[in-house]
């Protein structure tokens, strides 16, 4: 299933795409598209809904992000080839950050540069979202059962604030509008293989992503059950998986941020796309 929510911001209704592309009502089955949707069985009694009985919603509406979210988590220099154009070294461990909820848009809302930004950077990541509490996992064998489902995150950072004003990277990753997300959340069981997904971003109209979840260096099992050795994973929390090379961080000088007036656009395999034009705070 593609699971998205449809209206304006802070008012979103749940919604489907229907295998003919059609917009599906959700509103009379569900009450929202969240946590407590996901602990509850949400996906296992829409898989038995008559799709066809719903009704359809009119094309044009805005897409919100396909969740509200709970907590955020972040893994950083994730991908090979993006720790190399950074001077970074492989990690040994997941690197983790967070990102707050509150900084998740939908997919084609406006990003906004902060104020006093000058580096302000894209990056397309794969995210994981949770379905079932994960605790002291065994194994990475148990993680993806853990998993409801993909979606597409863009993990926009302010380089400056991230690395260069002390601290840790979170004041450089959760300014307003920094995670678009979305369009959809889709199933787990439409998603084999987390780890075979192209992933692309272009920056008005020239490509600056192409890679695939391939080159992770820690896979989508082995981030789950990692991170449940230290913090409880519940329904509706995200994970973005990290990014791959092609970010404006890693480009010779005068290295090439986001300005108001730029549009980003994005996509994974079978997740949708998104497209966002960059304004100022």
């Amino acid at each position: 299933m593609r699971l998205l929510r449809v209206g304006a911001p802070g008012q979103e209704s749940p919604a489907l795409r229907d295998e003919a592309g059609r917009l599906r009502d959700l509103g009379g089955v569900v009450d929202d598209l969240d946590g407590s949707f996901l602990a509850g069985g949400g996906i296992e009694r829409l898989a038995g809904l008559d799709v066809e009985g719903l009704p359809v919603l009119p094309e044009g509406l805005r897409v919100g992000p396909p969740l509200r979210p709970g907590k955020i988590i972040c893994i950083g220099l994730n991908y090979r080839d993006h720790a190399a154009e950074t001077g970074a070294p492989i990690p040994a461990e997941p690197v983790v950050f967070m990102k707050a909820p509150d900084t998740v848009v939908g997919p084609d809302d406006p990003v906004l540069v902060p104020r006093g930004s000058t580096k302000t950077d894209w990056e397309v990541e794969l995210a994981v979202v949770i379905g079932r509490t994960a605790r002291y996992l065994s194994s990475p064998a148990e993680a993806l059962g853990c998993v409801a489902g993909y979606a597409l995150s863009h993990d926009v950072s302010e380089r400056e604030f991230q690395l260069e004003r002390g601290g840790q990277w979170d004041k450089g990753k959760n300014c307003e509008t920094f995670n678009p997300f979305g369009p959809w959340l889709v199933t787990a069981d439409e998603v084999p293989d987390p780890q075979d997904l192209g992933l692309r971003l272009w920056v008005n109209g020239a490509p600056k992503q192409d890679g695939n979840t391939k080159d992770m260096v820690f896979p989508v099992a082995e981030i789950v059950h990692y991170l449940s050795q230290f913090l409880v994973l519940y329904p509706g929390d995200v994970i973005n998986t990290g990014t791959p090379a092609g970010v404006a961080l890693g480009q010779p000088e005068p290295k090439p941020y986001l300005r108001a007036g730029d549009v980003v656009e994005l996509e994974i395999d079978g997740l949708g796309r998104q497209r966002q034009t960059v304004g100022q705070a």
